[in-house]
């Protein structure tokens, strides 16, 4: 049974800063390719970050220089700065298998967690 279990979510200003965790169980995660994606109310759930067990990581454009992924053991973080009220969604970690190259795709993680809110004030 594989589980991901975010935490860490909360209100934050403007400018803020808020770091998310994600703890992993029940897999050798260690070479799982680990994501974190975000889902704003009435929009698609959408690509954030991820990193690959080598270390690699990518980051959509809208959040480049200002969240930072990573992870230690079973552990995946998502540190946040310089929050903007557009960075409001519930943020859900999600987890896949070793593939050649990493996705940015919904539906190419099979494991997910339940999702932590993340809410930037203006």
């Amino acid at each position: 049974q594989v589980e991901l279990v975010e935490s860490g979510g909360g209100l934050v200003q403007a400018g803020g800063s808020l770091r998310l965790s994600c703890a992993a169980s029940g897999r050798a995660f260690s070479t799982y390719d680990m994501a974190w994606f975000r889902q704003a109310p009435g929009k698609e759930r959408e690509f954030v970050a991820a990193i690959r067990w080598s270390g690699s990581t990518y980051y959509a454009d809208s959040v480049k220089g200002r969240l930072t992924i990573s992870r230690i053991s079973a552990n995946t973080y998502l540190q946040m700065n310089s929050l903007k009220p557009e960075d409001t969604a519930v943020y859900y970690c999600a987890a896949r298998a070793l593939y050649p190259s990493v996705s940015t795709k919904v539906a190419d993680y099979p494991y997910w967690g339940q999702g932590t809110q993340v809410t930037v004030s203006s």
